[in-house]
């Protein structure tokens, strides 16, 4: 069954219980809070975790910056539709072995010459495109978004948030977001994108 945004933002309106609206642009509270936020918490959702749905991969050809041997001197313009790059590795596979690179902006700086096959996280905004679970997952994230200024009641952020989280961990539990494509690490080189530290 086709699913359009609009059906997204009533689904999060039903969690308050509130009256669905006809259009995102209509000129009602719902609406416009729900136009507010509907897109960046799209990619925020989608950015925060390795959705398998959203993973895409592009073989990139890159740039000779000419900085020298054993430096990122092989720049690779990100895909058009990244959010974000999983790690990469030499073979372009997510178990494989990772290698060194760093981003910066649109770029990723590799000490490995072109071409280079780079998995991401794409920005996919049609919602026929996405996961039943992510789905709910935004649907909650946007609950929690709009609850209060919405509803003015500050018991439904813990109503949403209840959503959000139920959601979140139906996720997981169903394998819907690549486990292994979450850099968890408190090194600040590798929050940046250097990953020389762990080779």
């Amino acid at each position: 069954m086709a699913i359009t945004p609009l059906d997204v933002a009533n689904m999060v309106i039903a969690v308050f219980d509130e009256s669905p609206i006809d259009s995102l642009d209509e000129d009602v509270k719902a609406a416009r809070l729900l136009n507010l936020h509907f897109d960046l918490t799209r990619e925020s959702e989608l950015s925060k975790h390795a959705w398998c749905f959203a993973i895409l991969s592009a073989e990139v050809a890159g740039t000779d910056t000419g900085s020298g041997d054993c430096t990122l001197n092989w720049a690779y313009e990100l895909p058009a539709d990244c959010l974000r790059p999983l790690p990469l590795t030499y073979n372009g596979e997510p178990d494989g072995v990772r290698i060194n690179y760093r981003q910066e902006a649109g770029l990723i700086y590799s000490d490995q010459s072109s071409p280079r096959i780079i998995r991401y996280i794409a920005n996919l905004t049609d919602p026929n495109d996405w996961d039943a679970l992510f789905t709910e997952v935004l649907i909650g994230a946007l609950a929690v978004k709009i609850a209060h200024p919405l509803t003015h009641k500050s018991g439904m952020i813990d109503v949403a948030r209840s959503v959000y989280d139920r959601a979140l961990d139906a996720a997981f539990a169903a394998q819907a977001i690549q486990r292994s494509g979450r850099l968890v690490t408190t090194s600040w080189a590798a929050q940046r994108g250097d990953t020389r530290s762990f080779r």
